[in-house]
């Protein structure tokens, strides 16, 4: 009785991760039907580019990356490209939470205050070296 239970349950999983594979191989081929010259894209190769022409007679696709124009098989397109926002580690804190607005004037405030400081201070030492009375006209 157990080995059929485990047959039984054995068998479904299959054929749930069966019918899983063929609704994502859909969503893939309809996105590559789908794909129109100015989508940006990247390929299984992880190149990325704006698509400049797609040939669906041929399934062929052409893609511009920084202008180079390759010519490649729709397969070879993994999936559209959206660029990850950058965020500078100013505005979050020591877990990645993100800073209220207040609190990123104020450190970038404070940087400019600590950078002007610091100009101020190296502007001060180069005109010290300057005012010493050189030592080689010394001994000359």
């Amino acid at each position: 009785m157990f080995l059929v239970v485990l047959i039984v349950v054995f068998g479904a999983i299959m054929l749930w991760q069966s019918k899983q594979a063929k609704k994502q191989q859909q969503q893939q081929q309809d996105f590559r039907t789908n794909l129109q010259p100015g989508t940006e894209v990247i390929t299984i190769g992880r190149i990325i580019g704006k698509v400049v022409e797609v040939d669906n007679q041929y399934d062929e696709i052409v893609i511009d990356s920084e202008g180079t124009r390759m010519r490649l098989a729709l397969s070879a397109i993994a999936r559209e490209y959206t660029r990850p926002a950058y965020v500078s580690d100013d505005e979050v804190d020591e877990n990645g939470n993100p800073l209220p607005k207040d609190e990123i004037e104020a450190a970038a405030d404070d940087e400019t205050a600590q950078s002007a400081e610091a100009s101020d201070e190296a502007q001060e030492a180069v005109e010290a070296d300057r005012a010493k009375p050189s030592t080689e006209a010394k001994n000359d």
